[in-house]
């Protein structure tokens, strides 16, 4: 009582100046964005931005795609544009070929990447391979999109990761995003190359959402081909990883660093041209490595990086063997408890970094 007759007491201005000393404003909530929307956002930028892009592939138009990835985009841009095809995977990535060699930039979605096998032919001999058996006079600007690995309780014959297949090839360039900050900018930049471009997405991550920054949501943002991204500085290890498995190395990261292990996980976010030197100067500063990827251990992603490493000069600086995180070396199983054991854990990579650290 005593404090509110004081108040009452107390001049106008004083008692308005002590309210407003009492009030917070609340941070501006960051804008999340899901990797479904980015990608989508990215392509409808492309498509308005030239009138030679455009998307093929099964159920692209009017069902507004098997994940929703193209909603909205029949609609706005008509049947010229964004074209349903037949369940033919050579044939449509042959016309989707064939229109690029012609000046048109195409977007050619597969299903899932699984599904590429039928079209591999047309992916390496006839894309792939053209510009350089022109002399360079004959570009291919095309990009195969769709969703690529492990996804849930689909089984081995639509769960294979293809990162390692295509970076294999020369011609190719093959991107694997992560965020929807990777998404976009890696879509928008794949349409924009004049050399084919595959973009291994993941089922799993189309509906989660990220803080989307404020360049990202520029009509002019672009990431480069070809240049990975520290995700979470570190001097104790690095963690290198692409697509779904790089959410799982940050929260091994977090989960360790509580136990003062400070872990650098790289976002490699292109496989082919790997930014090898991003790795190397991460490795110079912790010297350990471990890479993450949900393909399987056999001439895979990692077994690059390794190689890499192995032959140039950030060798001299690892206190240990460098050690790889894999999917097991199996067809996916479809029953669920297998499934868990047959793809990368949280826990997988943890026991990794601390076998590696010797801890």
């Amino acid at each position: 009582m005593a404090a509110v007759s004081g108040l009452v007491r107390r001049p106008l201005q004083q008692v308005s100046g002590l309210l407003k000393r009492r009030f917070h404003r609340t941070a501006p909530v960051a804008l999340q964005v899901t990797v479904r929307d980015a990608i989508n956002q990215g392509m409808d930028e492309e498509l308005e931005r030239d009138e030679k892009v455009f998307l093929l592939g099964e159920e692209v138009a009017q069902y507004d795609g098997a994940y929703k990835v193209s909603r909205g985009l029949w609609k706005k841009y008509g049947d010229k544009r964004i074209i349903d095809t037949p369940i033919s995977e050579m044939g449509f990535a042959g016309i989707a070929v064939g229109a690029a060699m012609a000046g048109l930039r195409p977007i050619c979605e597969f299903m899932t990447f699984n599904f590429s096998m039928q079209a591999i032919d047309q992916v390496i001999n006839s894309a792939a391979k053209t510009y350089y058996m022109s002399g360079g006079l004959q570009p291919v600007p095309i990009v195969f999109r769709g969703p690529n690995g492990a996804s849930a309780g689909v089984a081995a014959q639509h769960s294979q990761c293809f990162a390692s297949w295509y970076g294999h090839c020369p011609g190719l360039k093959v991107v694997s995003p992560w965020s929807s900050e990777d998404a976009k900018g890696l879509i928008k930049s794949a349409v924009r190359d004049n050399n084919p471009v595959v973009m291994l997405e993941n089922e799993l991550m189309y509906g989660v959402p990220f803080e989307f920054p404020a360049e990202a949501q520029s009509k002019d943002f672009l990431i480069p081909i070809g240049k990975a991204k520290i995700e979470r500085q570190g001097t104790h290890i690095t963690v290198v990883s692409h697509s779904r498995p790089v959410g799982h190395c940050m929260e091994a990261a977090t989960v360790l660093s509580k136990e003062g292990i400070e872990c650098e996980v790289i976002n490699m976010r292109t496989i082919r041209p790997m930014d090898i030197e991003t790795i190397e100067a991460s490795v110079m500063k912790t010297n350990h490595l471990i890479t993450v990827e949900g393909g399987w251990p056999q001439f895979g992603v990692g077994a690059e990086i390794c190689a890499r490493i192995m032959e140039g000069p950030a060798f001299n600086f690892l206190d240990a063997p460098a050690v790889r995180v894999t999917g097991a070396d199996v067809p996916m199983p479809y029953a669920k408890i297998l499934e868990d054991n047959s793809v990368p854990q949280v826990k997988d990579i943890i026991f990794a970094i601390k076998k590696t650290l010797n801890i």
